[in-house]
């Protein structure tokens, strides 16, 4: 039996590399690390680290989730094709990716207006990262400057993993 879909997830993206709406709940049961990207910011770099986290703990239930934003400084000002090529060819990333995304403000998809209310911390900038528990009851924040492959991140996967 497939596990019920989180009121959280229960919301239909545009997928990156073709446009058409990506169901969440595809994802229920799954522990979920959301980010918002940019292919021109200085913590670009974490694609590396989070196609790592996807590739070491994908088996055990681990998806992340890439949501590209043009929410701070510019630093996103590519088409989704741009941004689908650039992420596969500089970084490998094989997670799924969502169309460019607002992360923030007046204008944020209601899938971020809902992260933001249940952990209280809106996206700060690029590479911002929430986890999400199986169940889609908890969510943790975490900074941009928090590397995937950082101690903290890795125990808090394995924490949400173990549950």
């Amino acid at each position: 039996m497939a596990d019920a879909c989180p009121t959280l997830l229960d919301r239909s993206l545009p997928g990156l590399l073709d446009g058409k709406p990506k169901s969440l709940c595809e994802f229920s049961g799954r522990v979920l690390l959301v980010v918002n990207t940019a292919s021109r910011c200085g913590f670009t770099r974490q694609y590396e680290g989070l196609e790592k986290l996807q590739s070491r703990f994908g088996a055990r239930g681990l998806t992340v989730l890439g949501f590209p934003s043009n929410d701070f400084g510019n630093q996103e000002p590519g088409s989704d094709k741009d941004i689908a090529e650039f992420c596969s060819m500089t970084y490998g990333v094989k997670f799924p990716m969502f169309s460019k995304t607002a992360v923030k403000g007046a204008q944020r998809h209601p899938f971020y207006a809902d992260l933001t209310r249940l952990t209280g911390v809106e996206p700060a900038w690029n590479f911002h990262k929430y986890l999400i528990a199986r169940d889609g009851s908890t969510i943790t924040s975490f900074p941009s400057n928090v590397a995937p492959e950082s101690p903290e991140m890795i125990a808090a996967i394995e924490a949400a993993l173990t549950r």
